[in-house]
């Protein structure tokens, strides 16, 4: 696929997303999902893998199965009327909820998340897991919530994503349930501040395309491959350490601000067991960041050499910069928790 194929679907996947969140109607909303779902598709299929169809079929099922439950509940309730502000049915409503949940890869509806991106390549995976979840979850806090839903829907995402990921070997398994664990703090500080909601969403994204753009300039995959950093210095183990611990939420990088904005905004609303169980969650992914830092500085490496550094690899160091200093500078700000 050449370039001007790749950017038109670029550009579609981003035309798809404003079309969903700036919808005044959920017929309309549904027509900037399937834009963004299919703009996707030629996009994941042009991965020249094995399993790249197997991923795309996977994702795209799951995907029409939930664009279908969302045009089934927005016809039903475009019987009383078209705006989204109206007075929904609850079985509506919970169906509609579910499909968009199952849209972002939210538990317990996450079962498609891991294995495909475990098929995709790491910049599709980074799409996916970062602007795939922008017009789902818009759309969600347009919709009318059910908080009792909502509740066991953030305490599964957060508990799942954390225990789930342990026992994996491949990397885009593991960022995949991480980011099911992600979007349980993320759904949660949603229900109670957008500005909270755009902090953390905003930091993870910067997080995860710096790490991810490690991974992708250097092959890795799997766990055991982070022994053979062939063309990795020092320097560059350092920033790719440093990315999986702010990811994990570690003080005092940029990982940690989100997150602790996140706890004092549930507190400060009386979400105190929501904010201990989220808390507990993500000790245990922080355990199995913990654990690939060490791997990949504890055991034997090949004999490293010194190349060039490519574009996206300072794109990343200067990221990893960021994720560094970053909350020093966001703690200057003032208005900050």
């Amino acid at each position: 696929m050449n370039k001007f194929y790749k950017t038109m679907f670029f550009s579609m996947i981003l035309v798809g997303t404003i079309l969903a969140i700036s919808s005044m109607s959920w017929l309309s909303a549904w027509v900037g999902l399937e834009i963004n779902l299919l703009s996707l598709m030629p996009l994941m299929k042009n991965f020249k893998n094995k399993y790249s169809t197997e991923a795309a079929l996977k994702y795209f099922i799951t995907q029409a199965l939930a664009s279908m439950l969302i045009l089934l509940s927005s016809l039903t309730l475009m019987n009383n009327s078209t705006i989204m502000t109206s007075n929904y049915d609850e079985i509506s409503s919970t169906t509609l909820s579910m499909a968009l949940l199952m849209k972002m890869g939210a538990a317990p509806l996450h079962f498609w998340l891991p294995e495909v991106t475990a098929g995709s390549s790491w910049p599709i995976c980074l799409l996916i897991l970062t602007w795939q979840k922008i017009a789902p979850m818009m759309l969600l806090m347009y919709s009318t919530q059910i908080e009792h839903l909502m509740m066991a829907v953030i305490l599964l995402s957060s508990t799942i994503g954390g225990l789930y990921g342990m026992n994996q070997t491949c990397m885009r398994k593991i960022l995949a349930y991480s980011s099911v664990n992600h979007i349980g703090w993320m759904l949660a500080t949603l229900m109670v501040s957008l500005p909270a909601w755009l902090i953390y969403f905003l930091t993870y994204s910067m997080i995860n395309t710096a790490l991810m753009t490690h991974l992708h300039t250097n092959k890795i995959f799997f766990i055991n491959q982070l022994n053979s950093y062939s063309t990795f210095n020092n320097m560059n183990k350092l920033y790719f350490n440093i990315n999986f611990l702010s990811l994990g939420g570690l003080p005092p990088l940029l990982g940690f601000l989100p997150k602790w904005i996140s706890i004092h905004t549930l507190t400060t609303t009386n979400m105190f067991y929501m904010s201990t169980i989220l808390i507990l969650s993500t000790l245990v992914s922080l355990f199995i960041y913990l654990r690939i830092t060490f791997t990949s500085i504890t055991l034997t490496t090949l004999k490293s050499t010194t190349t060039k550094m490519e574009q996206n690899l300072i794109l990343a160091m200067m990221l990893t910069n960021l994720s560094i200093f970053g909350l020093a500078l966001m703690m200057s700000l003032p208005n900050m928790p």
